[in-house]
C-alpha cells in the first residue's frame, strides 16, 4: 500500500461506516418496521454485500480490513505491519460508531439496543466464544488468501465477492448461535453508544482470538519453505542418456 497512513486511516473509518451502516441499517429495518420489511436472510445479507462493497470502493486505498480481527491476522501472518494495528482498530472504531450514530438518529431507542450482540437462545457464553474463535479464524484465512497470495487463480478481483459471500455465509449459519459478530468493533461500537457490557467480552475476546490462530495457520500452511528437491532424482535425470541431435 502506497498511500500515506492518514489516507488509509481515513479511508478504514469510511469503509467501515459504510459496511456497518449496510448492516445495521437491515437490524433497524426489522425492529421498527417488522419482519414484513426483512428477513434475517436479509440481515445477513447487508452484512455480507456491505463488506463487499466497502472493500470495492476502499480497499485499493486502505487494504480494506473494516475489522479489528482482520487487521490483527494479517499482523500475525506479516502481511501488514505492527506499528500500524492500533491506528487502524482506531480508525475503524470510529467509522463503526458514526454507523451507530447514524442509526440513533433515524431510529428509535430499540434499534440502537438491537445492535447488541449477543449468544443465541440456548447457546451459553463459552459455546458462542468457540464458534466465534473458529468463524473468525477461517475468516482470516480465507481474507489472507484472496487479498494477499498471489499464487490463488481468485486472488484480487475476487476479494470483495469471496469475502463478502463469506460473512454473508457465517452471519447465515453460525450467527443465530454466536450472536455473529466476527469482528470487535461492530459489537464493541453499539455497547460505547449504550453501555451494555454484559456479553461484549464474547466478541472482543473470540474474533481476536480466532484471527491470531488463523493468521498462525495460514502463514504455517502457505509460507513455508518449499521442501528440497531430492538429489536422488535430479542424479537420474542428469545419468539419462540425452536425445541425439
Amino acid at each position: 500500500m502506497d498511500q500515506p497512513l492518514n489516507v488509509r486511516l481515513g479511508a478504514e473509518a469510511l469503509g467501515t461506516f459504510t459496511f456497518f451502516f449496510l448492516g445495521f441499517s437491515g437490524i433497524a429495518v426489522l425492529v421498527d418496521i417488522g419482519g414484513d420489511a426483512i428477513t434475517s436472510l436479509g440481515i445477513a445479507a447487508g452484512f455480507g454485500f456491505g463488506v463487499a462493497v466497502a472493500i470495492a470502493a476502499f480497499g485499493h486505498l486502505s487494504g480494506g480490513h473494516f475489522n479489528p480481527a482482520v487487521t490483527a491476522g494479517l499482523a500475525v501472518a506479516g502481511r501488514f505491519p505492527s506499528r500500524e494495528v492500533i491506528p487502524y482498530w482506531i480508525a475503524q472504531l470510529v467509522g463503526g460508531f458514526g454507523a451507530v450514530l447514524v442509526m440513533a438518529i433515524v431510529y428509535s431507542s430499540d434499534v440502537t439496543d438491537a445492535l447488541h450482540t449477543q449468544p443465541g437462545s440456548g447457546i451459553d457464553s463459552w459455546a458462542a466464544l468457540v464458534l466465534e474463535i473458529v468463524a473468525t479464524a477461517l475468516f482470516v484465512m480465507v481474507v489472507l488468501t484472496v487479498a494477499t497470495d498471489e499464487r490463488a487463480a481468485w486472488n484480487g478481483v475476487m476479494a470483495p465477492f469471496l469475502i463478502g459471500l463469506y460473512i454473508f455465509t457465517a452471519a447465515t449459519v453460525v450467527g443465530p448461535a454466536s450472536g455473529g459478530s466476527f469482528n470487535p468493533a461492530r459489537s464493541l461500537d453499539p455497547v460505547l453508544f449504550n453501555q451494555e457490557w454484559g456479553d461484549v467480552w464474547i466478541y472482543v475476546v473470540g474474533p481476536l482470538a480466532g484471527a491470531v490462530l488463523g493468521g498462525a495457520i495460514w502463514a504455517f500452511l502457505c509460507l513455508r519453505v518449499p521442501p528440497t528437491p531430492d538429489k536422488r532424482f535430479e542424479t537420474a535425470r542428469e545419468d539419462e542418456p540425452k536425445p541425439a541431435a
